[in-house]
Formats: C-alpha cells, structure tokens, sequence
C-alpha cells in the first residue's frame, strides 16, 4: 500500500507516465546518449544489459561473449531479464517517467509495450540512436563487452530496417540522434529536447485521469487524518482508572475524568 508521501511523490513529479523507448544497435552509443542526454532529469532506466554484465562478472565469466559460455550466460540472461521487468513493473504501478533501453531489433515486441504503456496513461517517446556500420563495428571491438562482429552487423541492419516503422509509430515523438562523430558535442541539444519532452504536461487522457484520481485520493487521505486530528490528533492518554484527552500540542489538558 502506498503512503501518503508516495502519492504526493508520484502526483509531482515533472516525468511522471512520461517513457523514452532507446533504440540503436551494438556500438551505437546508446549508453552514452542515456548518460549525457538525459542525466539529471529523475527517468528511471530499465535495462537488462547492465544487470546482466554484473551477473557475468561476477560469475567469472568473460565479457567477450565466447561461445564457450553460452549457456550459462542464457541462464544468467534469463535472471537478468526477470529482475528487470520487476523493476519496471513497480515503476509502472506508480506511473514513473522511464527510459527503456533497448536496441530497437524487435519492432512488435518494442510497439506492444509502448502500446500497454499508453492504455495506462502514458506518452511514449523513442530515442533512436543512429551511427553508419562502420561506426558501430568499430566502437563494438572497443567495448569491454562485446558481441561478435557478424551478430553486430546482423543487429545493425535489422535496426535498421525498423527505423521507418518506428517513425511512423512514434510520429512527432520520434527523435533521430546521429552518433557517428565522436567528436561533435550533440548531447546538449539532446538533453534540452528529451528535457522539454520529459517536462511537457501529460498529454495522454488516461494519464490525466489517473492523475486526477490520484489527487482526489491525496484529498481524501487529508481529509480523513484532519477529521481524526481533532479528537485524536487530539491525544488520548488512558491510565490506570483515569484518562485524559488534550490538544495536541498544548500541554494543558482538555477535560479530564476518572474512571
């Protein structure tokens, strides 16, 4: 059950049922995007990647993906997978503002979830980090860990191809990030869109509404704990044959009797 404080924290916060779907393949730069694009604004990560590369370090296992290790890294994927959809599930259920990385191979898989995002009030964003293939080939061998280079290559043609479709989905709230030059600072303007996207009152009707009934329940609970403050805020002190009943915060008593 949620307290008091929790629904005044969900209620306010400026990302709330706002979520930024990242999409990019290996060597894309997504992580750095996340990083330097939308650092500071309180969305929470969900991202099984980073669970999964802890799971294997600490397993002893290599973070160059041999093929050696395949199935016990599957395991450790599955464990890693399973924490973070109960991390995103409790996100949900108080309606936090998300990013959701991923790399954008699956089109159904990434519309469906945005689409149940949006029956729950929700605005969906994607973030879709763009780079030519030479580029991510080569900061895919740079990684600490790595996928082999015609899994990369596969990643990156099949993200690819889901780019129009992911526009077409998104539609004004399709962002493109080129990532090609390493170089050039394009994480300012980034942060400033994702930021002003991230800030926007909800635009969802459901999510309107929910944020209505959750005020009405901050309302209520108000309600109830300053009907009760005035007789039990109001202290009640019960003894041994005698009670008394004073204001709170007043040393003198109200009325007292003997029992």
């Amino acid at each position: 059950m949620r307290t008091f404080q929790d629904l005044q924290e969900g209620v306010y916060d400026p990302n709330i049922l706002k979520a930024f779907f990242l999409a990019g393949g290996p060597g894309s730069g997504k992580s750095y995007v996340v990083k330097r694009g939308t650092g500071g604004l309180g969305l929470k990560i969900v991202n099984s990647d980073d669970v999964l590369e802890k799971y294997i370090k600490d397993a002893g296992l290599s973070l160059k993906m041999p093929k050696s290790e395949e199935e016990p890294r599957d395991k450790l994927r599955a464990k890693a997978k399973a924490v973070t959809d109960a991390r995103q599930a409790n996100y949900v259920e108080g309606r936090l503002g998300l990013i959701i990385d991923g790399t954008g191979k699956d089109y159904s898989k990434i519309t469906d979830q945005a689409t149940k995002l949006k029956i729950l009030g929700y605005d969906v964003h994607m973030i879709f980090v763009n780079t030519s293939l030479e580029t991510a080939l080569q900061r895919n061998a740079k990684r600490d860990r790595t996928v082999p280079r015609s899994i990369a290559t596969k990643s990156w043609k099949t993200v690819q191809s889901n780019m129009g479709k992911f526009s077409q989905y998104f539609r004004q709230n399709f962002l493109v990030v080129d990532n090609n030059d390493s170089e050039e600072d394009v994480m300012g303007p980034v942060f400033k869109q994702v930021m002003s996207l991230a800030k926007k009152k909800v635009q969802n009707k459901t999510g309107l509404n929910w944020i209505q009934g959750e005020l009405d329940k901050r309302k209520r609970w108000f309600a109830d704990s300053h009907k009760y403050s005035f007789y039990t805020k109001i202290l009640i002190l019960c003894n041994v044959g005698s009670a008394t009943i004073t204001r709170r915060g007043l040393t003198n008593p109200l009325f007292s009797y003997t029992l």
